[in-house]
């Protein structure tokens, strides 16, 4: 892992200034294959808060369907304790008192712990799914299937192609991808903000063959029928904040 003192070094690209208070989480992000699909702004108007305004990118709204493998680690806890974990999540791109972030509709792990801690104190939709990944020379092969409804499933292998790149501001691929904070929402309707860092991402196009893909299903709506706009990145290292509340 990349030293969070050295993460935090790491600021030019970045749209607002770091938080003033010391990070919670350190995590490595590894094997990620975003997957995005364009989506008319009124599906996902009902599925998102009113308090938050849905981000178009030339008019169109989009929604991804993520799968990542990573690991965790509390800020004091040795690395002796650190978790690593399959998950994939379910997010659109919104806005909230002019600042960018992410809504996620659903995120999947498979760790007991980091969806309790992730439901208990970040106000977010975690379910534990059985889940496995591997990453042979050519592919990552990558499943999961939600415990609570087994009808909720991705069934994927994937590989990047070409050279990695950083995406340049004002192109999609930097829309979709550079996010620094997520919003959640908690039982008396307040919004909180979950700030994230890390370095810019270094993508590359990518390919796959994707058996199932359920992940919408809660949402009303399919996402087999056309091909998504892909991009992989091998790692990313980040720190993450405690939420405040706006």
């Amino acid at each position: 892992m990349t030293a969070p003192r050295d993460l935090l070094s790491i600021t030019s690209h970045r749209p607002w200034p770091l938080p003033n208070r010391p990070w919670s989480i350190h995590m490595k992000w590894f094997d990620l294959l975003f997957q995005h699909w364009p989506i008319s702004e009124s599906v996902l108007r009902p599925l998102v808060p009113e308090s938050l305004e849905i981000e178009t990118f030339d008019g169109t709204a989009w929604i991804g369907v993520i799968p990542f493998c990573m690991t965790a680690r509390a800020r004091g806890v040795p690395r002796i304790f650190t978790s690593r974990f399959p998950e994939i999540n379910v997010r659109t791109y919104v806005r909230y008192k002019n600042r960018p972030g992410v809504w996620f509709f659903s995120l999947d792990a498979a760790h007991h712990t980091a969806v309790w801690g992730a439901r208990r104190f970040f106000h977010l939709p975690y379910h534990f799914a059985r889940m496995s990944t591997t990453s042979p020379r050519s592919h990552v092969l990558y499943y999961s299937r939600r415990k609570a409804d087994p009808e909720i499933r991705f069934d994927a292998r994937y590989r990047p192609r070409g050279e990695p790149y950083t995406a340049r501001e004002g192109t999609l691929d930097h829309w979709l991808t550079e996010r620094y904070c997520l919003f959640s929402i908690d039982h008396t309707g307040g919004v909180h903000c979950g700030e994230i860092h890390h370095p810019p991402w270094l993508l590359q196009e990518a390919e796959s063959e994707i058996r199932t893909n359920t992940m919408t299903k809660p949402l009303g709506f399919s996402l087999q029928e056309s091909a998504p706009v892909m991009h992989f990145a091998r790692r990313q290292d980040v720190v993450a904040w405690t939420l405040n509340r706006d």
